[in-house]
C-alpha cells in the first residue's frame, strides 16, 4: 500500500499536469475527477476492515463530493482577491466545516446521492466566470513539487483515515488532494480565473466518481467484493461516457434531451 502511495498517485499527478499542459485547465480537471485517488484508498480501507466498512465509507465518499466542490469554490471566489496561501486557507476552512456537517448525515446512499448531486448542479453557477480555455505554456520545473505535494498529502490522508472510522475515512479519501495540487499550481502559473475553468472541467469528471462509489456502496454488503468493484468501474466508464456526449460541444438541446429521455 506504501508503494500505491508513493508512485501510483504522484505518477496520475504527473499525468494528469501533462494533459493540462498540453490541452489547457478544463482537461486537467476532468481527470482530477476520477475516482483515481479515493478509489483506492477505499478500495483498500474495505479489504482490510470488511465491506461493510467500505460500504459505509463509499457512501460517505458521495456526499464528500461536497466538500470537495465547496473547496473548489471558495478557492476560485479568494484566488481573484489574494495569493494562493490566503486562498488556499479559505478553502482549507470550508471544506472542514462542510465535512463536519456532512459527517452528521445519516450513512445512506440515497442521502449521500442527493447530496451530490445538488451541488453538482449548483457549482457551475456559482463558480467565477473562467477565461476561455488554453494550454498551459512555460516549464515543467514544478512537476516534481506537484509530485512531492501530492504524495505527501496522500499519506497524511490515508494514515488519518484509517483510524477514524467509516464516515471520516469516507470524507479524508475525497480530501481535495488533486484538486489542491492542481489548484495552487494553476493559480501561481496561469491565474485565478484558469482555476474556476479547471474546476468547470473537474465536475464534469466527478459525475463517474459519485457513480463508481454508488455502486461499491450499494453492491459490497450484497455480492462477491471484486464483481462489485468491476461493476463499478464499468458504471464510471459509462456515465463519464454519457456526460461526455451530452456535453459535446456540436450536440444541440433537442439532442440532449432526446438522450436523456
Amino acid at each position: 500500500m506504501l508503494l500505491l502511495k508513493l508512485t501510483l498517485f504522484p505518477l496520475f499527478i504527473a499525468a494528469v499536469t501533462l494533459a493540462g499542459r498540453r490541452w489547457g485547465a478544463g482537461v486537467a480537471g476532468l481527470l482530477g475527477g476520477f475516482p483515481v485517488v479515493a478509489g483506492p484508498i477505499v478500495l483498500f480501507l474495505a479489504l482490510e476492515q470488511g465491506p461493510q466498512f467500505g460500504a459505509l465509507a463509499a457512501t460517505a465518499a458521495i456526499s464528500a463530493i461536497a466538500g470537495l466542490l465547496v473547496f473548489a469554490i471558495a478557492y476560485c471566489w479568494a484566488s481573484i482577491r489574494w495569493p494562493w496561501p490566503a486562498a488556499l486557507g479559505c478553502a482549507l476552512v470550508a471544506w472542514l466545516l462542510t465535512a463536519t456537517g456532512l459527517a452528521l448525515l445519516p450513512a445512506l446512499p440515497q442521502v449521500a446521492l442527493a447530496v451530490a448531486g445538488l451541488a453538482l448542479v449548483l457549482t457551475p453557477r456559482l463558480l467565477p466566470r473562467s477565461l476561455p480555455p488554453s494550454p498551459a505554456k512555460g516549464s515543467l520545473s514544478d512537476l516534481p513539487y506537484r509530485m512531492i505535494t501530492g504524495g505527501l498529502l496522500t499519506l497524511a490522508v490515508t494514515s488519518a483515515a484509517a483510524t477514524l472510522g467509516e464516515v471520516w475515512s469516507g470524507l479524508l479519501a475525497v480530501f481535495p488532494i488533486i484538486g489542491l495540487v492542481l489548484a495552487v499550481f494553476t493559480h501561481r502559473a496561469q491565474g485565478p480565473h484558469q482555476v474556476a475553468h479547471m474546476y468547470r472541467g473537474m465536475v464534469r469528471g466527478l459525475y463517474s466518481f459519485a457513480a463508481f462509489f454508488l455502486v461499491l456502496a450499494l453492491l459490497w454488503p450484497q455480492m462477491a467484493f471484486w464483481p462489485a468493484c468491476a461493476l463499478a468501474i464499468a458504471a464510471g466508464v459509462m456515465i463519464q461516457a454519457l456526460v461526455q456526449w451530452l456535453a459535446w460541444p456540436g450536440k444541440t438541446p433537442a439532442q440532449g434531451a432526446k438522450a436523456q429521455g
